[in-house]
Protein backbone atom coordinates (compact mmCIF):
# COMPACT_ATOMS: atom_id res chain seq x y z
CA UNK A 1 0.00 0.00 0.00
CA UNK A 2 1.44 3.17 -1.18
CA UNK A 3 2.22 5.86 2.11
CA UNK A 4 1.11 9.47 2.59
CA UNK A 5 -0.91 9.99 -0.72
CA UNK A 6 -3.17 12.60 0.36
CA UNK A 7 -0.63 14.88 0.31
CA UNK A 8 0.90 14.19 -3.20
CA UNK A 9 -2.11 12.33 -5.75
CA UNK A 10 -5.03 12.70 -3.17
CA UNK A 11 -4.02 16.35 -2.25
CA UNK A 12 -6.46 17.79 -4.40
CA UNK A 13 -8.98 16.06 -1.77
CA UNK A 14 -7.40 18.05 1.39
CA UNK A 15 -9.70 20.67 1.28
CA UNK A 16 -12.72 18.04 1.57
CA UNK A 17 -11.17 16.09 4.42
CA UNK A 18 -9.80 19.14 6.87
CA UNK A 19 -11.56 22.85 5.33
CA UNK A 20 -9.58 25.99 6.31
CA UNK A 21 -13.38 26.65 8.95
CA UNK A 22 -12.63 23.67 11.40
CA UNK A 23 -9.48 25.27 12.20
CA UNK A 24 -10.85 28.35 13.55
CA UNK A 25 -10.77 27.48 17.57
CA UNK A 26 -7.43 25.77 17.52
CA UNK A 27 -5.86 28.39 15.49
CA UNK A 28 -7.69 30.77 18.60
CA UNK A 29 -5.09 28.70 21.14
CA UNK A 30 -2.73 29.05 18.84
CA UNK A 31 -2.69 32.79 18.14
CA UNK A 32 -3.13 33.10 22.03
CA UNK A 33 -0.44 31.23 22.97
CA UNK A 34 1.80 33.45 20.67
CA UNK A 35 0.20 36.35 21.97
CA UNK A 36 0.79 35.34 25.73
CA UNK A 37 4.27 35.22 25.08
CA UNK A 38 5.08 37.80 22.60
CA UNK A 39 3.29 40.69 24.08
CA UNK A 40 1.46 42.88 21.34
CA UNK A 41 3.05 44.33 18.40
CA UNK A 42 3.58 42.97 14.82
CA UNK A 43 5.91 39.50 14.59
CA UNK A 44 7.11 37.37 11.60
CA UNK A 45 5.89 33.68 12.01
CA UNK A 46 7.27 30.74 10.28
CA UNK A 47 5.45 27.91 10.04
CA UNK A 48 7.36 24.12 9.18
CA UNK A 49 5.07 21.51 7.61
CA UNK A 50 2.34 24.38 6.42
CA UNK A 51 0.28 21.47 4.29
CA UNK A 52 -2.61 22.91 3.11
CA UNK A 53 -2.31 26.49 5.05
CA UNK A 54 -5.49 25.66 7.03
CA UNK A 55 -4.43 26.04 10.10
CA UNK A 56 -1.92 29.30 9.06
CA UNK A 57 -5.04 30.98 7.11
CA UNK A 58 -6.79 31.98 10.32
CA UNK A 59 -3.33 33.47 11.52
CA UNK A 60 -2.17 35.78 9.04
CA UNK A 61 -4.96 37.87 10.08
CA UNK A 62 -2.54 39.22 12.97
CA UNK A 63 0.96 38.03 11.94
CA UNK A 64 3.19 38.07 8.57
CA UNK A 65 4.11 34.63 7.95
CA UNK A 66 6.72 32.54 6.15
CA UNK A 67 5.64 28.65 4.93
CA UNK A 68 7.77 25.52 4.73
CA UNK A 69 6.74 22.26 3.30
CA UNK A 70 7.84 19.28 1.91
CA UNK A 71 5.31 18.53 -0.05
CA UNK A 72 4.63 20.96 -3.60
CA UNK A 73 1.62 19.69 -4.02
CA UNK A 74 0.37 21.11 -0.35
CA UNK A 75 2.43 24.29 -0.74
CA UNK A 76 0.07 24.90 -3.97
CA UNK A 77 -3.03 24.69 -2.19
CA UNK A 78 -1.87 26.99 0.64
CA UNK A 79 -0.39 29.62 -1.87
CA UNK A 80 -3.86 29.85 -3.12
CA UNK A 81 -5.62 30.01 0.39
CA UNK A 82 -2.58 32.38 1.50
CA UNK A 83 -1.44 34.39 -1.43
CA UNK A 84 0.34 36.98 1.02
CA UNK A 85 2.60 34.45 2.67
CA UNK A 86 6.05 33.59 0.99
CA UNK A 87 6.18 29.52 0.40
CA UNK A 88 9.11 27.75 0.51
CA UNK A 89 9.75 23.81 -0.49
CA UNK A 90 11.92 21.98 2.39
CA UNK A 91 12.17 19.87 4.94
CA UNK A 92 11.35 20.82 8.36
CA UNK A 93 14.71 18.44 9.90
CA UNK A 94 17.16 20.35 7.76
CA UNK A 95 16.09 23.30 5.54
CA UNK A 96 17.68 26.70 6.97
CA UNK A 97 16.67 30.08 5.64
CA UNK A 98 19.55 32.37 7.05
CA UNK A 99 17.37 34.51 8.74
CA UNK A 100 15.33 34.60 11.95
CA UNK A 101 11.85 34.78 13.65
CA UNK A 102 9.56 36.29 16.36
CA UNK A 103 8.06 32.94 16.88
CA UNK A 104 8.54 29.25 14.98
CA UNK A 105 5.09 27.14 14.36
CA UNK A 106 4.86 23.05 13.62
CA UNK A 107 1.33 22.22 13.42
CA UNK A 108 0.01 18.54 13.21
CA UNK A 109 3.06 18.25 10.55
CA UNK A 110 5.05 16.97 13.68
CA UNK A 111 3.81 13.79 13.62
CA UNK A 112 5.32 12.75 10.77
CA UNK A 113 9.04 12.97 12.89
CA UNK A 114 9.26 9.36 13.66
CA UNK A 115 12.51 9.28 15.95
CA UNK A 116 13.55 11.28 18.49
CA UNK A 117 16.38 11.99 16.17
CA UNK A 118 13.87 13.41 14.00
CA UNK A 119 12.11 15.44 16.81
CA UNK A 120 15.78 16.86 17.80
CA UNK A 121 16.58 17.54 14.30
CA UNK A 122 13.08 19.55 13.91
CA UNK A 123 13.72 21.05 17.43
CA UNK A 124 17.11 22.42 15.93
CA UNK A 125 15.63 23.80 12.82
CA UNK A 126 13.24 25.71 15.14
CA UNK A 127 15.96 26.96 17.46
CA UNK A 128 17.96 28.13 14.19
CA UNK A 129 15.14 30.73 12.87
CA UNK A 130 14.31 31.93 16.28
CA UNK A 131 15.78 35.32 17.77
CA UNK A 132 16.36 35.20 21.51
CA UNK A 133 13.20 35.48 23.55
CA UNK A 134 11.05 33.76 20.29
CA UNK A 135 8.65 30.93 21.09
CA UNK A 136 7.98 27.74 19.36
CA UNK A 137 4.91 26.26 19.09
CA UNK A 138 3.87 22.54 18.83
CA UNK A 139 0.75 20.82 17.91
CA UNK A 140 1.25 16.66 17.91
CA UNK A 141 -2.20 14.93 17.37
CA UNK A 142 -1.26 12.68 20.28
CA UNK A 143 0.91 11.92 23.14
CA UNK A 144 1.32 8.39 23.73
CA UNK A 145 0.01 8.04 27.28
CA UNK A 146 -3.54 9.40 25.50
CA UNK A 147 -4.00 7.13 22.76
CA UNK A 148 -6.63 4.18 23.10
CA UNK A 149 -6.48 2.35 19.85
CA UNK A 150 -7.91 1.04 17.16
CA UNK A 151 -10.29 3.31 16.59
CA UNK A 152 -12.25 4.06 13.33
CA UNK A 153 -13.50 7.02 11.77
CA UNK A 154 -16.16 8.08 8.82
CA UNK A 155 -17.48 10.66 7.01
CA UNK A 156 -18.96 11.76 3.83
CA UNK A 157 -19.15 15.24 2.48
CA UNK A 158 -20.12 16.73 -0.64
CA UNK A 159 -19.07 19.25 -2.85
CA UNK A 160 -20.10 20.55 -6.78
CA UNK A 161 -17.69 17.86 -8.35
CA UNK A 162 -17.69 14.86 -5.89
CA UNK A 163 -19.11 12.95 -3.16
CA UNK A 164 -16.46 11.86 -0.82
CA UNK A 165 -16.52 9.43 1.81
CA UNK A 166 -13.26 9.01 4.01
CA UNK A 167 -12.64 6.46 6.45
CA UNK A 168 -9.76 6.06 9.26
CA UNK A 169 -8.18 3.44 10.94
CA UNK A 170 -5.74 4.02 13.48
CA UNK A 171 -3.66 1.89 15.66
CA UNK A 172 -0.57 1.28 17.33
CA UNK A 173 0.77 -1.98 16.27
CA UNK A 174 4.05 -1.69 18.60
CA UNK A 175 3.53 -0.07 21.50
CA UNK A 176 7.18 -0.71 22.59
CA UNK A 177 8.27 1.48 19.68
CA UNK A 178 7.65 5.68 19.02
CA UNK A 179 5.42 4.95 16.15
CA UNK A 180 1.59 4.37 15.22
CA UNK A 181 0.06 3.98 12.25
CA UNK A 182 -3.63 5.11 10.26
CA UNK A 183 -5.06 3.61 7.16
CA UNK A 184 -7.17 6.09 5.12
CA UNK A 185 -9.72 4.46 2.73
CA UNK A 186 -11.24 7.19 -0.11
CA UNK A 187 -14.52 6.24 -1.83
CA UNK A 188 -14.40 9.16 -4.28
CA UNK A 189 -18.29 9.24 -6.49
CA UNK A 190 -17.39 11.91 -9.58
CA UNK A 191 -19.60 11.71 -12.71
CA UNK A 192 -21.36 9.10 -11.63
CA UNK A 193 -18.57 6.51 -11.06
CA UNK A 194 -16.97 5.05 -8.21
CA UNK A 195 -13.63 4.26 -7.56
CA UNK A 196 -11.78 3.48 -4.13
CA UNK A 197 -8.55 4.72 -2.77
CA UNK A 198 -6.02 3.33 0.22
CA UNK A 199 -4.03 5.33 1.44
CA UNK A 200 -1.11 4.70 5.01
CA UNK A 201 0.41 6.95 7.39
CA UNK A 202 3.29 5.61 9.94
CA UNK A 203 3.29 8.70 12.23
CA UNK A 204 4.83 9.20 16.16
CA UNK A 205 3.35 8.67 19.03
CA UNK A 206 5.49 10.11 21.85
CA UNK A 207 4.85 10.19 25.68
CA UNK A 208 4.82 13.78 26.57
CA UNK A 209 7.51 13.88 28.88
CA UNK A 210 9.81 12.99 25.99
CA UNK A 211 8.61 16.31 23.85
CA UNK A 212 9.22 18.10 27.18
CA UNK A 213 12.65 16.58 27.73
CA UNK A 214 13.58 17.30 23.94
CA UNK A 215 12.70 20.65 24.46
CA UNK A 216 14.33 21.45 27.62
CA UNK A 217 17.67 19.58 26.09
CA UNK A 218 17.47 21.95 22.97
CA UNK A 219 17.38 24.88 25.18
CA UNK A 220 13.98 25.90 25.09
CA UNK A 221 11.74 26.66 28.15
CA UNK A 222 8.96 24.61 27.86
CA UNK A 223 4.78 24.43 29.01
CA UNK A 224 2.13 22.02 28.08
CA UNK A 225 -1.36 23.31 27.27
CA UNK A 226 -4.33 21.89 26.31
CA UNK A 227 -7.70 22.97 24.74
CA UNK A 228 -10.57 21.26 23.46
CA UNK A 229 -9.91 17.96 21.55
CA UNK A 230 -11.27 17.42 17.75
CA UNK A 231 -14.24 14.67 17.13
CA UNK A 232 -12.11 11.24 17.96
CA UNK A 233 -9.51 12.29 20.43
CA UNK A 234 -7.44 14.41 18.16
CA UNK A 235 -5.22 17.30 19.09
CA UNK A 236 -5.69 19.60 22.07
CA UNK A 237 -2.58 19.25 22.51
CA UNK A 238 -0.39 22.18 22.82
CA UNK A 239 3.47 22.44 23.59
CA UNK A 240 4.77 26.05 24.01
CA UNK A 241 8.77 26.58 23.84
CA UNK A 242 10.66 29.84 24.89
CA UNK A 243 14.17 30.62 24.11
CA UNK A 244 15.87 32.50 26.86
CA UNK A 245 16.96 36.21 26.08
Amino acid sequence: MQQNRLYHDLAYLWPIISPPQEYAVEAWHCGRALRNKLGPGEFHILELGVGGGHNLSHLTREFRATAVDISEEMLSLSRQLNPGVAHVQGDMRSIRLGHTFDAVLVHDAIIYMLTEGDLRDTLGTARAHLRPGGVLLLVPDWFQEDFHGPSVEHWTRQTEDLELTFVEYAHDPDPTDTTMESVFVYFIREGGELRVEMDRHITGLFPSDTWLRLLREAGFEPERLSYPAYEGGYGGNLLVGVLPD
